[in-house]
């Protein structure tokens, strides 16, 4: 009976693994990627309000917030979280 367990055990274990690795990709890996996306973005801007300088006459080329970082570059934060660096001369007036 024991030995029977022991055999058991690790068929069972290797059996769900294979289960676990299916690749559909559905609606629910979709959903998934779009809530990391924005829970990035979100921590991103968070720590950037906190440490940098908000620019405040200036906006992106799409409108987007600009900070400024200690080195003097400006950037602003895409819909993915990551921040993208832009020179002086593509940043425009903030409209009224």
């Amino acid at each position: 009976m024991n030995k029977l367990k022991f055999l058991m055990i690790p068929a069972l274990l290797v059996s769900l693994h294979s289960f676990a690795q299916t690749s559909d990709k559905g609606s629910v890996g979709k959903t998934i990627n779009k809530i990391g996306n924005k829970t990035a973005q979100v921590a991103v801007k968070g720590a950037s309000a906190v440490a940098d300088k908000k620019y405040d006459g200036k906006v992106g080329p799409a409108g987007q917030t600009i900070y400024i970082n200690k080195k003097s570059h400006y950037y602003y934060v895409n819909a993915r979280g990551k921040k993208v660096y832009v020179s002086k001369s593509k940043l425009r007036n903030k409209p009224m």
